[in-house]
């Protein structure tokens, strides 16, 4: 979607901009960002179950619902407009933005888990930055008229978030990668305490995760790195061959397991195993 016309007065423009989709899903990333920030300053300060606490923590979810659900809904849209459905259950599962609605729904309905809500905040950032740069700023104030085979000029505050994002993007995903494994053995911990509906969210968050290392190369990356780590730790001559030998078990079965359930397997063979028309 482009900017509404620079030929627009001001007014028209903006109540363009606001009568969008892509504008509902802008402010359910800002909503969360505000909501995130509320809720942070509750944790800081140990008021994490009180009222404010509990409403920044609930709308923060139902705002990144709301955004996930514009993107997979705009998705289907699309897909309609062109003749071809959503496919099945197993290739939605393949979508990143179904994943994260669905675990906008769990943490929304589950018991608070603050941890999870740091990589909604992250991405929110970073989508409320690319908004304002490309929709948002061109609406309030159009460049002017660029001659042909000129590259068109850009305000500084423009530029300023366009070298922000591209400067720290790689590192904040990775920083996200390590977020959403750190929230895996949160969860992991909460389930041994056997804390309530704990067992259901680490089931629900082990299959998430388990697509999120199939799709992102940052978490990837983030996993060879703790790999690379601990092979480090284990091969040090203070440490104990009983543990160099359960780090080796460790890593054969969460290769196992990595193999077992590796959802592309199961989604390219219905593909193949779909019946084929007459000749």
């Amino acid at each position: 979607m482009a900017p509404p016309s620079a030929d627009q007065p001001l007014q028209q423009r903006l109540i363009a901009l606001a009568s969008s989709l892509q504008f509902a899903w802008f402010s359910g990333h800002v909503v969360l960002l505000l909501t995130s920030l509320r809720y942070l300053f509750s944790y800081i300060t140990l008021n994490y179950y009180s009222r404010w606490a509990q409403f920044s923590y609930r709308t923060a979810f139902v705002a990144a619902a709301v955004t996930y659900g514009i993107v997979v809904f705009k998705a289907f849209r699309a897909k309609q407009k062109s003749g071809k459905g959503m496919g099945s259950p197993m290739q939605m599962a393949t979508d990143e933005n179904v994943q994260y609605l669905v675990m906008a729904l769990v943490w929304l309905f589950t018991r608070q888990t603050p941890l999870a809500l740091l990589p909604f905040a992250v991405y929110s950032i970073f989508h409320v930055l690319t908004y304002t740069r490309g929709m948002l700023l061109p609406t309030i104030q159009p460049p002017p008229p660029t001659p042909a085979g000129q590259k068109p000029k850009s305000s500084a505050l423009s530029d300023s978030i366009g070298g922000f994002v591209k400067n720290y993007y790689d590192a904040s995903m990775s920083l996200v990668a390590g977020l959403e494994i750190a929230l895996w053995f949160r969860i992991l911990g909460a389930a041994v305490l056997m804390q309530k509906t704990s067992w259901i969210k680490l089931i629900i968050y082990t299959v998430f995760l388990r697509a999120r290392i199939s799709q992102s190369t940052f978490v990837q990356g983030m996993l060879h790195q703790l790999g690379a780590r601990g092979d480090t730790l284990a091969q040090r001559q203070d440490v104990p061959p009983a543990v160099r030998s359960g780090w080796e078990s460790f890593k054969g079965v969460a290769k196992q397991a990595h193999d077992s359930t590796d959802i592309n397997r199961y989604v390219q063979g219905q593909q193949t195993a779909a019946p084929k028309k007459a000749q």
